[in-house]
């Protein structure tokens, strides 16, 4: 297994490390119920360097990423990020990713850990305009500073204005005396906060810094179990659960960052068109159990009489809300807010109800 440059601090802080993406990774380090309030409440730092970076360079860069990603990068300014994704060429998605515009002729590609090498196969496997490419994986440590006390964490270390860095903005700038540190305004989370890119060699001196900064904010290490917790009451896509090879943008409610504008000329735009135009027979929705009980992946979706009519992709109890919450692709007719359905959890049939996402409001 892969290690990150912060493993030793995740097992000095007697995290429960597991195998995720070929890397070891903390699950957990207080509880994920614990920690999810943390995040919610103050702020906790999430260990996200098993991520992908991919440097995109060159004359006809902007024409590569804008022909493999349905998003419009023509909207981007240099200093803005962008959520995307990658069509596979048959309606499906490769990968959900966000994209940096760092400068002219200069783009960061961020995908998904456990698509990394698939992603990069990829993505070369598309140039066919001689863009330049590095996969910088491997060189790149990556932490999530998240909750509503990040920024105050963050500013004491750095002379960058952070309440002027707005969402899906960036800047390169000095923290905590590491130079050329990307402080991105983006997460995983929705409660607010930033993703540092850093070299791997700055990792740690970077990691004890924010944690000494933090320390009267009640700052803790966050695991995997959380960031799942946090994203799935959010009704952030997961690819391998949410998203995949199988499942179009406009099915997954995608459909806001699959732009087909005379500019953007993107992989399946006619295909993916098409389904906008005359619709889907499923949909991604999301759903509270209004019966006890928590859902889970592959559990059977179906109506009054039993009859299946979809299957959950995503499932938890929430810990804001104290109930079961889910996602999952429905048949179009039972897609409709506020419409009755039944989960199938072990032996028992649990009601539940359409609702639209994000499941918490943190206004």
């Amino acid at each position: 297994m892969k290690k990150t440059a912060f493993n030793q601090f995740h097992i000095e802080a007697e995290g429960k490390m597991v195998e995720f993406a070929g890397y070891e990774m903390p699950v957990e380090f207080s509880g994920i119920k614990n920690e999810h309030i943390t995040v919610r409440e103050n702020v906790g730092v999430f260990d996200v360097s098993h991520m992908g970076e991919f440097w995109v360079k060159g004359p006809n860069a902007a024409g590569l990423v804008q022909k493999i990603t349905t998003n419009d990068i023509n909207k981007l300014t240099p200093g803005q990020a962008q959520y995307s994704c990658f069509p596979n060429g048959k309606g499906g998605i490769v990968d959900d990713l966000l994209v940096y515009y760092y400068e002219p002729e200069k783009y960061m590609l961020v995908v998904n850990a456990a698509n990394i090498d698939k992603d990069w196969e990829w993505v070369v496997s598309q140039n066919d305009v001689g863009a330049e490419l590095e996969n910088a994986s491997d060189k790149i440590s990556q932490l999530a500073i998240q909750g509503p006390k990040a920024t105050e964490v963050l500013q004491k270390l750095t002379t960058v204005d952070l309440k002027g860095v707005s969402y899906y903005t960036f800047v390169v700038g000095e923290l905590a005396g590491v130079k050329d540190v990307i402080i991105s305004a983006t997460g995983y989370t929705g409660s607010g906060g930033f993703e540092l890119y850093m070299h791997n060699g700055d990792a740690a001196k970077v990691y004890e810094a924010i944690f000494e900064a933090g320390e009267e904010f009640g700052i803790k290490p966050i695991g995997l179990g959380a960031r799942d917790t946090l994203r799935l009451e959010m009704g952030y896509c997961l690819y391998g659960n949410d998203i995949d090879d199988t499942t179009s943008p406009i099915e997954a409610g995608l459909g806001w960052i699959t732009k087909f504008n005379d500019q953007n000329p993107f992989i399946d735009k006619d295909l993916l068109l098409m389904q906008k135009t005359e619709g889907v027979n499923r949909k991604l929705r999301g759903f509270e159990l209004l019966d006890r009980g928590i859902p889970r992946k592959g559990y059977e979706i179906v109506d009054h009489e039993g009859v299946n009519i979809g299957e959950v992709t995503s499932g938890t109890q929430s810990p804001m809300l104290n109930k079961g919450i889910g996602m999952g692709y429905i048949d179009r007719e039972y897609a409709t807010f506020g419409t009755e359905i039944f989960v199938k959890v072990r032996n028992k049939i649990l009601k539940a109800k359409i609702v639209k996402i994000p499941f918490v409001s943190l206004q």
